[in-house]
């Protein structure tokens, strides 16, 4: 007896443009709690949204997801920005995928890194896994995280291995000379 009662959480969510299209980011008092890649139209995305996040609702976003949202849509544009500091609920994590997650948001955008670069770096096997359970796409950049031998490996995100190359293609990894992995 006398164990603690988690506060109850709201969850809330809103849609935001971006160049790979309507992207969605889920917030609730700890931070964010989920980033969505986009689905083919906005209707799409929300209903999405809505079935891994049924208690979430449709809101406006407050400073701190609002600076993570323009964030999000800057690098996506192909400008300079620093995600490192927006605050995630990482809770319900296990603590391999956080670290797993926190490897791969170090990767700085224009560059990429191997799985079995991450999971040297991680001192264990499972990388692939851990990287591919991502909750926080573009915040955590695990499409900077490839195949070895320049093929692009998995991704879980609508549009697959497409959206991985055209995020990478956006933030310059494609090219030759930033990657070389990639030009053989």
């Amino acid at each position: 007896m006398g164990g603690r009662i988690p506060a109850m959480s709201t969850l809330n969510f809103t849609l935001f443009d971006t160049a790979l299209g309507p992207c969605a980011v889920i917030w609730g008092e700890r931070g964010v709690r989920g980033v969505l890649l986009p689905e083919p139209d906005a209707e799409r995305t929300r209903a999405r949204v809505l079935k891994r996040f049924a208690e979430a609702s449709e809101a406006a976003p407050p400073p701190a997801v609002q600076s993570a949202i323009d964030g999000m849509t800057a690098l996506l544009r192909g400008e300079p920005a620093d995600l490192t500091s927006i605050r995630l609920d990482t809770e319900g994590m296990d603590p391999f995928h956080r670290r797993a997650g926190e490897a791969a948001r170090a990767i700085p955008p224009g560059q990429t890194r191997t799985y079995g670069q991450l999971a040297a770096q991680l001192g264990e096997p499972g990388a692939a896994q851990a990287v591919g359970k991502n909750p926080f796409p573009i915040i955590v950049p695990c499409h900077r995280v490839v195949a070895a031998g320049g093929k692009t490996g998995g991704f879980s995100a609508p549009g697959g291995s497409r959206t991985k190359l055209k995020m990478l293609e956006i933030e310059g990894a494609l090219n030759p000379e930033a990657l070389p992995l990639f030009a053989r």
